[in-house]
């Protein structure tokens, strides 16, 4: 993966994690009934980890700047992933989880597929140029 292409995946996982935040921030009760989903008994309990996504968002961004040097954030990037996906896709198997997350976790874990390639191509980057 080249560093345009590198740049180019994490302003879209900042656009993809920022618009997330910002709709479940805003329109939490809307998204629920669209997938007609009973939302929780306090809907801060979605504002809080959307609130999450976008500073995830920013922190995507970051790393877009300045790939090379911002490399040790991707790792957090990738807990991101690995929390969600593993969640939903534990409830799916074992239990119940409405159909609404599930299609997030799928493209989360292609997200987390993404950044594990980009970040052992950064490390690699930065071992040749001296800056390991």
């Amino acid at each position: 993966m080249n560093d345009k292409l590198t740049k180019l995946l994490f302003i879209v996982a900042g656009l993809y994690d920022g618009i997330l935040g910002i709709a479940f921030i805003f329109f939490p009760l809307a998204i629920f009934e669209t997938y007609m989903v009973e939302p929780p008994n306090h809907i801060a309990y979605v504002q809080f980890p959307a609130m999450l996504l976008m500073v995830f968002a920013a922190m995507f961004f970051q790393i877009a700047r300045d790939p090379v040097k911002n490399r040790g954030l991707i790792l957090y990037g990738c807990g991101l992933k690995i929390s969600y996906c593993s969640m939903v896709f534990w409830y799916q198997a074992t239990s119940i989880i409405p159909d609404m997350w599930i299609p997030w976790a799928w493209i989360d874990l292609v997200f987390l597929l993404l950044f594990i390639l980009a970040y052992r191509n950064l490390e690699m980057q930065a071992r040749r140029s001296g800056t390991a």
